[in-house]
């Protein structure tokens, strides 16, 4: 015979358990779950494998963008980062300690459902930049493999090997978080070392051969003819090496993953945020040091014309200068170490996602609850890269609009956010609404000069939004609420109702709650539903909430008015609330309550799409239609009277 953990049955259980068992990180509170932490500068590796990464075609799109006064427009990149996005991504870190970023911000920002409109449009941009992060960077990766001189024929279909490195970075995430970071961390100290040996060699040259600079010297002069020329000229093209910023939304997005310490609270993680504001800085930093030195380099030892498509530093500048100085040899290994990366560049990019979609998607309804499950999403999202790759037949430049277009809103959303904040507050909003006009600026002109970017992000927003309100609709009829916390009041009443022979319980419209209102609604419910005056009587009253809201955890009020016993609550769905309260109820006190209605007059269709949007509607048969499928047994259901 069979064991029974061998059995087909058993295996499958198994696997279903271990692949929705895998929780993403949450944020501390009340329904904290246990998360993967590291130090600070292992997830610096984590959010470096993309931030770094861009090191292989920075330097070739800053050349291509200014030519000759790349490192001058480099410059002014750094100065933004140093003293524009560093200080920004300061106040999202303290303002969003778990990873939300400006989404958070502005959502609190914007309540109700304008809040959730725009956080689902940021979502669609951050959808947009880290699904391209992945793509873009898994097809960069192929582009240095395949033209590699020692590169085999048979590896020679770019979509077939995108694809294969897409599923690989999905299959890391599905081992868990602690094997992501422990790559990302020998990934990036390889890629940093190899890199400064390049850039080591490069200097040694130019300091070898002075004339490249005295002629890299006389052609900008030429050019441009004075300093002021060059500084203008530098800050107009800015907005086309804008990509090189684009490390710090998944910096802040990674801070779940960040240990902090131990006197660190759900209210005040200050650890958290130190580590996190160490983070940003490091990376700021080193990343500023290489892309200077990068850009320089490229700019006095690369001809002109090797920076143009299809030639040899095409998008690989490093990788040039390493082949060129070091022997084929060294430029193999490099060109091993830069594939790495930038396939790994995807987890930053993966770890973001995950993040961030469980944070928001169900807790709004708009997404099934095993959307806080790593796995499941893992696949998904390892399934929409396969998707995008087939569309942009693993084209580097084809994705590159779209790229630079999520990560430059989700960076001015930031700004946005923590200008309108820094206002509210009266705390040096200058600075930041200056922050907020450079950032608009870059981003409104890679728009217009990339408008690709804008359609596909779009493209993410409305399937974003068109899921997320099905999901919705479809999760309308569970209880949506997280747990029951009546008071001490309401607790009495509740165990004294059970001191009788059944537990009736009248739902009323909030009105004025005088004695008055409770004594027509009493004596109308003896006359509809046969109540005799000995049966007593509970009244529940539910006051809407914010509809937008999907679920909460349900505080419950008891009030008496005159000699008449009010159970109280606020809540975003009032049948579902009456439904979760009957369970409640039945469950304290072992008895199955009965909750009485009246009609609701009007057109059932309109009341059904008033529920939908707004929470309420005919309230009656959508508390009986959530407590049947809350509850299979007919027998253990609390009874619904309408009259």
């Amino acid at each position: 015979m069979m064991p029974a953990s061998f059995h087909p049955g058993a295996r499958r259980q198994r696997f279903k358990r271990w692949f929705f068992e895998g929780k993403t990180p949450q944020p501390l509170g009340p329904h904290a779950r246990p998360m993967h932490t590291a130090e600070w500068w292992k997830v610096m590796c984590l959010t470096g494998v993309d931030y770094f990464s861009t090191l292989a075609y920075q330097p070739g799109i800053a050349f291509l963008a200014a030519g000759t006064l790349a490192p001058m427009a480099t410059l002014v990149l750094i100065i933004v980062t140093l003293f524009g996005a560093l200080p920004m991504y300061y106040r999202v870190a303290e303002m969003s300690p778990f990873g939300q970023g400006s989404i958070l911000i502005l959502e609190k920002l914007f309540p109700r459902w304008k809040g959730k409109v725009v956080v689902l449009s940021l979502l669609g941009f951050a959808a947009t930049s880290f699904v391209i992060t992945m793509t873009l960077s898994a097809a960069d990766a192929t582009a240095h493999l395949l033209e590699n001189p020692l590169a085999p024929a048979w590896l020679h279909h770019r979509e077939l090997v995108t694809i294969l490195l897409l599923v690989l970075l999905g299959a890391v995430f599905l081992r868990g978080f602690h094997e992501a970071i422990s790559l990302a961390v020998v990934i990036v100290a390889g890629y940093l070392a190899l890199n400064s040996i390049v850039l080591a060699v490069a200097a040694r040259e130019i300091w070898l051969h002075p004339d490249v600079l005295a002629n890299w010297r006389t052609s900008l002069f030429v050019q441009y003819r004075n300093p002021v020329t060059m500084a203008v000229t530098a800050l107009i093209l800015f907005p086309k090496l804008a990509l090189g910023l684009s490390g710090f939304e998944t910096g802040v997005a990674v801070m779940p993953l960040v240990r902090g310490q131990a006197t660190d609270t759900p209210e005040s993680p200050a650890g958290r945020i130190r580590n996190t504001k160490k983070l940003l800085t490091a990376a700021a930093l080193v990343m500023s040091v290489f892309l200077m030195a990068s850009s320089f380099v490229s700019a006095l030892l690369i001809p002109a014309e090797a920076f143009q498509p299809g030639q040899p530093a095409d998008g690989r500048a490093l990788a040039y200068l390493a082949h060129l100085y070091l022997g084929s040899g060294f430029g193999t290994l490099y060109d091993i170490v830069t594939i790495a990366i930038l396939w790994f560049a995807g987890a930053s990019a993966m770890a973001g996602l995950l993040n961030l979609v469980p944070l928001y998607l169900p807790r709004y309804g708009m997404a099934p609850e095993w959307a806080r499950a790593t796995r499941p999403l893992v696949v998904i999202f390892t399934g929409i890269g396969v998707v995008v790759t087939l569309i942009f037949s693993a084209d580097v430049d084809a994705q590159a609009g779209a790229y630079a277009t999520g990560v430059l809103v989700l960076i001015t959303s930031g700004a946005i956010a923590v200008a309108i904040a820094a206002w509210r507050q009266n705390n040096r909003w200058p600075l930041f609404a200056a922050i907020t006009a450079v950032f608009v600026y870059t981003t409104v002109t890679n728009m217009v000069e990339r408008p690709e970017g804008l359609k596909i992000a779009s493209v993410f927003i409305v399937s974003i939004i068109a899921t997320s309100l099905v999901s919705r609709t479809l999760r309308s009829t569970e209880l949506r609420v997280l747990g029951i916390q009546p008071d001490p009041l309401a607790e009495t009443f509740i165990d004294g109702a059970s001191r009788g022979s059944e537990i009736n319980i009248i739902a009323n419209r909030p009105d004025t709650g005088n004695r008055k209102e409770y004594e027509d609604k009493l004596r109308e419910a003896r006359e509809t539903h046969h109540l005799t005056p000995d049966d007593p009587v509970l009244f529940l009253e539910v006051e809407r909430g914010d509809a937008s809201e999907f679920s909460e955890v349900l505080l419950v009020r008891g009030a008496r008015v005159d000699t008449y016993c009010v159970l109280r609550c606020k809540s975003p769905a009032i049948p579902n609330t009456i439904a979760a309260l009957l369970l409640y109820i039945r469950d304290r006190t072992q008895k199955t309550p009965h909750v009485y209605f009246g009609w609701t007059e009007g057109n059932p269709v309109t009341y059904l799409l008033k529920f939908l949007a707004f929470g309420e509607g005919d309230t009656a048969p959508v508390t009986r239609e959530v407590l049947r499928q809350a509850e299979p047994d007919p027998l253990r259901r609390p009874r619904v009277h309408v009259g």
